[in-house]
């Protein structure tokens, strides 16, 4: 299983080296799910578009001293991937070149290691240039409202997958359930990700397994 506010969206600078979908985000150990098969891809097709929005507490806690968790924040963008209905994705599709100017992408990615991780591990399999590519996902991070509940913690907490999801159906109307997953490593809340079609519209995530723990805890920022 593999494994998002805003401007802080640096998230996993340790994602640029090991890859993104390892893990989510850095967890106090590893994922018991088994990672999902990865296709490295000749042409950009793909069925589906993969939000992931990182729960940035979990990553704090191993890396107090990052940049990003001074701001104590909760989900920061991650990226916006391609994804296939049988549960594999494209990577590295092309050497296409990077965003004309990157200071108009530092709202998501002021890291702009992490920025050029994203395009070229992901945004090459989008079909898009990289300047419309960032673009869409901008568009796809702010449709996303996170719940009151999850953006004003002051404490760690304990919920169960279908109650996490539920907040995010709630504050998201026009979000459905079937659109939602979450990821988990042993029981602490990693991410939360919105499956969505290639005009951002929500679709149902078709092979995302979405975290299957009793009750996930949720480390406050």
């Amino acid at each position: 299983m593999k494994q998002r506010t805003s401007v802080l969206g640096l998230l996993l600078l340790t994602a640029v080296l090991a890859g993104c979908r390892s893990q989510t985000s850095a967890t106090k150990s590893e994922a018991t799910e088994p990672a999902r098969q990865t296709t490295l891809a000749t042409e950009t097709g793909f069925d589906y578009f993969l939000l992931n929005l990182s729960w940035s507490p979990e990553f704090c806690y191993s890396h107090p001293s990052a940049t990003e968790c001074a701001a104590h924040d909760t989900f920061v963008l991650h990226g916006l991937w391609p994804e296939n209905n049988d549960g594999t994705y494209p990577e590295n599709c092309s050497n296409a070149p990077g965003p004309s100017d990157p200071q108009k992408f530092t709202d998501l990615y002021p890291d702009p290691g992490l920025l050029a991780h994203e395009w070229q591990t992901h945004g090459t399999c989008s079909g898009l240039d990289a300047d419309a590519y960032f673009a869409m996902v901008r568009t796809a991070y702010q449709s996303v409202k996170i719940p009151p509940a999850l953006a004003n913690l002051k404490a760690q907490t304990s919920m169960s997958p279908d109650d996490i999801l539920r907040l995010f159906t709630e504050t998201n109307p026009g979000i459905p359930r079937a659109s939602l997953a979450l990821s988990c490593g042993h029981n602490f809340l990693t991410a939360a990700e919105v499956c969505l079609d290639k005009s951002l519209h929500p679709v149902a995530c078709s092979g995302i397994r979405s975290c299957r723990a009793n009750a996930v805890r949720i480390p406050a920022p």
